[in-house]
């Protein structure tokens, strides 16, 4: 009788455990963490692909299709019109306002203006944050947190100021009349650079003061070849504000050879002899408008955002 007992004890003793089920091992948390995280992102990119699908569509078939998914009778007379490739009875036909664009020189314009004024932000930006940073001279710190004051002023109340002076420079409606107000340092560049340049060890500075070598040197090269990561964010940030800006190109800019894209779509947009805008046509411009930005994106957004992160701003 004992070892029948000692024997079912030990048989239950040893008895294999169950494997864990499949919902027991899904880390719950995790998976509502993803699901959150992907519906962001689709809520994020719904917005580019609904211009896709209005550029790829019949500017005439919209109104009927408004609630498909699916371009409204697949087109590609959108881009021709924005390229100039279609006559002006094709954008009729289907439904475009039959205005011209001149994309070409917009985007010329475009260029020309953002990349003028990411030159000039890095170069007299560095120079200014090089000054709070790595020289000494009395108010120092002072002056530069009066210079940091000016980002609270919001630049509409510095449109005025800026139009007087471009007008009495006889300014207006040239591409120079655009960039000049943006073209010096902004207390946010400086700022960004300034807390990059802090970390810079000043044994550097000094050794090279040792060998005869002058601010001048130091800065252009020492300090500009090892900044050389923050200074390229802080220009495909600038580039980025100065791609966009609207208010103050279109504010100075109203000829046709003086007149960037951004201010380009929106006089496309108002050109409506048939009733209603070519939003086909305009989708498609918006569409190539906005390829330079997102490729910087795809190509430098890491960059970016480590950049940021290592000088403290948040």
């Amino acid at each position: 009788m004992t070892t029948t007992t000692t024997a079912r004890t030990t048989s239950s003793t040893h008895r294999p455990e169950a494997a864990p089920s499949f919902l027991s091992r899904v880390n719950w948390g995790r998976l509502a963490a993803w699901v959150v995280l992907w519906l962001f992102i689709l809520l994020t990119l719904f917005p580019f692909y609904w211009t896709l699908r209005t550029a790829l569509s019949n500017n005439r078939a919209l109104a009927g299709a408004s609630g498909s998914l699916l371009p409204a009778d697949f087109s590609l007379g959108g881009f021709k019109r924005v390229f100039g490739l279609g006559s002006v009875e094709e954008a009729l036909a289907e439904g475009g306002s039959g205005a011209s664009i001149s994309f070409w020189l917009y985007l010329r314009n475009s260029f020309v203006v953002a990349t003028a004024i990411t030159v000039g932000q890095v170069v007299f930006s560095a120079a200014a944050a090089y000054a709070f940073a790595r020289l000494r001279w009395r108010g120092r710190d002072a002056v530069f947190t009066l210079f940091l004051t000016a980002l609270l002023v919001p630049p509409i109340f510095t449109s005025l100021p800026n139009f007087l002076t471009i007008k009495q420079l006889g300014l207006l409606n040239t591409l120079p009349g655009i960039v000049l107000p943006s073209f010096f340092m902004t207390p946010f560049a400086v700022y960004f650079l300034r807390q990059f340049f802090l970390g810079i060890p000043r044994e550097i500075d000094e050794a090279a003061l040792i060998d005869g070598a002058g601010h001048l040197r130091i800065f252009f090269r020492i300090i500009m070849p090892m900044s050389m990561p923050p200074i390229i964010t802080l220009g495909i940030l600038q580039f980025i504000a100065a791609w966009n800006d609207y208010f103050w190109p279109l504010l100075v800019g109203q000829t046709e050879e003086s007149r960037v894209l951004t201010v380009a779509l929106g006089v496309f947009k108002s050109q409506t002899p048939q009733g209603s805008p070519d939003w086909a046509g305009l989708m498609a411009a918006t569409l190539v408008a906005a390829l330079p930005i997102m490729v910087l994106y795809a190509f430098f957004g890491r960059r970016i955002v480590n950049s940021i992160g290592f000088t403290g701003i948040k």
